[in-house]
């Protein structure tokens, strides 16, 4: 099976566009699936854009090959802390003429999100599992480290032979590096894929060959096998 994953568009429509270009005809295949981590909204200014391109390529593709995941922004929205549009509900309230009603399609949607996926030896997640409960992560991971686990871990997950693929904190801040914004991959058990999109302008697409358990960066040039950072860089 071959996974192609992406995460935190945050509202960037054209650029989200421009990562499935490299993606959407490869979910004609039998053997592709999609797997979105999550932030679909807040930060550009297409929040219900991304929206609706998700939903249609659910209901293009089946959700058995669109997986969208919940992330932290996604599950705001949910609880009713903040608005599509706003992080902060106040804020939208006093500047916006805001009527909740017409957003009750897409907060109905963010609100049967799952928080994780699994497919051969990768946890696909927004933020993070409980990696102290090696083997156990599923039962002992609560819903706030799903979405919202920080600071990112790196290293080997003692007791625990999968690889984990998340998005949520920006690979610049993992790496140190503010002028990276690809896939970080930490030589053991992390590839971390939120390429900061409202900076870079580019959201990074991973591939995961569940067949041979390796990991690529798709690209317009070809897919590239994803090395521990600091071997390229």
């Amino acid at each position: 099976m071959k996974i192609y994953c992406m995460s935190d568009i945050h509202g960037c429509l054209a650029e989200f566009e421009e990562a499935l270009a490299l993606v959407t005809e490869h979910l004609y295949e039998k053997d592709a699936k999609l797997v979105l981590l999550g932030d679909y909204v807040h930060g550009g200014a297409e929040n219900r854009g991304v929206l609706d391109k998700i939903m249609r390529l659910e209901q293009r593709f089946g959700s058995d090959k669109v997986i969208a995941l919940l992330g932290n922004h996604d599950e705001w929205v949910v609880e009713g802390s903040a608005t599509i549009d706003q992080t902060e509900r106040a804020f939208a309230q006093s500047e916006y003429d805001y009527d909740e009603k017409d957003d009750d399609e897409y907060i109905d949607w963010l609100g049967n999100l799952p928080r994780y996926y699994v497919e051969g030896n990768t946890i696909f997640v927004h933020a993070g599992i409980n990696e102290h409960a090696g083997e156990d992560w599923e039962w002992s991971t609560t819903d706030d480290i799903y979405t919202e686990k920080s600071p990112a871990e790196t290293g080997k997950i003692e007791g625990l032979d999968m690889k984990v693929v998340a998005g949520h904190i920006g690979t610049a801040e993992i790496a140190g590096n503010p002028r990276f914004h690809d896939i970080y991959f930490d030589g053991e058990s992390h590839y971390y894929i939120d390429g900061t999109v409202l900076d870079s302008g580019v959201i990074p697409v991973l591939m995961v060959d569940t067949d041979t358990d390796k990991y690529y960066q798709v690209t317009e040039s070809g897919n590239w096998l994803i090395e521990p950072y600091g071997e390229d860089y």
